[in-house]
């Protein structure tokens, strides 16, 4: 029995001392993202664009993409809306029409998935008379802020072939899902992306409001067909020495999923993509990112294997209540031995610290980005029982991974991209 106490410890050691590892590294890197950069610079409209919108029966939501891309403070002879009304069932394609969209329509059973769809228009976009410098991936759902193209723009004449957007939201007080998805964006948008686009190290791909070169595309090709296209074209990108840029100011408004159901099946689905993309990617990334000292190669590695860091932070918290718990117990009984023999590792306590801070600390990152008000910060104090889903969803997506069936989240939330920016 001892020695099976024994061994439990060693493993809870191990499992804390990656924890707090991964904590520090986190708490580290997210320091950058305090600072934002005021960039001024008026440059001159140079790229062309084809925007590319990919839709699955998605006729609710359709038109306001189609108006909020066609009103973009951007020369109109220098980008095209193009709509992949994939495997609909309904108005999407005939509604995208009506609003002036350029529409392709597919068909195809068999490879289902936003993935495929892109794809298959990639090579009608490689055949096309007329040639793009760029092109610009959205979902049905989407609103882009009228600079978005002049902010991307910017980033491509810097000499960067992949941009990624900032990622918002379109409905962040319609339920405490709503909020709780809002406020982990806009900690990504800070802590994460700004974060690494100031370290000089690679941005990740969020699955839409990004921008790729066309002929980086045509290079390297798509490929990227699984349940995490981002992700999965993203550590193509690294392994093949390429980095991806952040363009704070180039705002996506984005519809988050009303329930915990919809939530749930989304977010499994990208643990599930997560773990796809993992089992072929990790060993590569970190091999590169050691052999050749690359910091953006090792950073991508890491980010692929969120499932498994998840599962350890969530296991991590349960010890570290158990722990709490035993020996808060121990001291009210008056068990001084047993208090003692269930001490907590410093590791734990300096896990639980880091943790704290980033709490605290994620509310000051919200003000500068001024989303911060009484009820988001009402949301945000219940935003822990959120995390702690993640323990149970990544579990799923680790064991579902080899489940490529697509599942798709219904969008209804019709919203003017005027309002929002007024609201912004």
């Amino acid at each position: 029995m001892n020695e099976l106490v024994h061994i439990l410890i060693i493993i809870s050691r191990v499992f804390t001392g990656f924890a707090f590892a991964y904590s520090l590294y986190n708490v580290i890197i997210s320091l950058f993202g305090i600072y934002k950069k005021k960039n001024l610079e008026v440059v001159a409209p140079k790229k062309s664009f084809a925007l590319l919108v990919a839709a699955h029966n998605e006729e609710a939501v359709i038109s306001d993409i189609i108006v909020s891309l066609k009103r973009l403070e951007y020369p109109k002879e220098l980008y095209d809306i193009f709509v992949i009304a994939d495997n609909c069932e309904d108005n999407t394609a005939k509604n995208a029409r009506d609003k002036g969209a350029i529409v392709y329509e597919r068909f195809d059973k068999d490879k289902k998935g936003k993935g495929f769809a892109l794809e298959w228009m990639f090579s009608k976009i490689f055949k096309m008379d007329k040639k793009y410098d760029s092109v610009v991936i959205f979902d049905a759902d989407n609103l882009a802020s009228k600079n978005f193209l002049n902010e991307m723009n910017k980033k491509l004449c810097e000499g960067y072939k992949v941009v990624q957007g900032y990622l918002d939201s379109k409905n962040p007080k319609d339920t405490w899902i709503t909020a709780c998805y809002s406020i982990s964006f806009w900690q990504n948008n800070r802590m994460f992306q700004l974060a690494r686009n100031n370290m000089g190290i690679s941005s990740q791909l969020g699955g839409t409001g990004l921008c790729i070169d066309t002929e980086i595309l045509r290079e390297l090709g798509w490929g990227a067909t699984c349940l995490t296209e981002d992700l999965e074209f993203t550590c193509k990108l690294i392994s093949n020495g390429e980095k991806v840029g952040f363009a704070h100011d180039a705002v996506v408004y984005d519809e988050k999923p009303l329930t915990l159901v919809q939530s749930w099946r989304q977010r499994r689905r990208w643990m599930q993509g997560y773990a796809d993309v993992s089992s072929r990617y990790f060993f590569k990334l970190l091999k590169k990112g050691i052999k050749s000292r690359s910091l953006t190669a090792i950073d991508c590695a890491i980010y692929t294997v969120q499932p498994v860091l998840f599962i350890i932070m969530g296991i991590v918290a349960v010890v570290g209540f158990v722990q709490v718990g035993i020996n808060a117990y121990g001291y009210l009984s008056g068990s001084l031995s047993m208090a003692g023999s269930s001490s907590t590792n410093p590791f734990t306590i300096l896990t639980a610290i880091f943790t704290a801070f980033l709490y605290l600390y994620t509310p000051c990152l919200l003000a500068l980005d001024k989303k911060l008000d009484f009820k988001i910060f009402l949301y945000y104090i219940i935003m822990p029982i959120y995390q702690l889903t993640w323990f149970p969803i990544s579990i799923q997506g680790i064991l579902k991974k080899d489940d490529k069936e697509w599942s798709h989240t219904e969008h209804t939330r019709s919203v003017d991209i005027d309002e929002l920016e007024k609201a912004n």
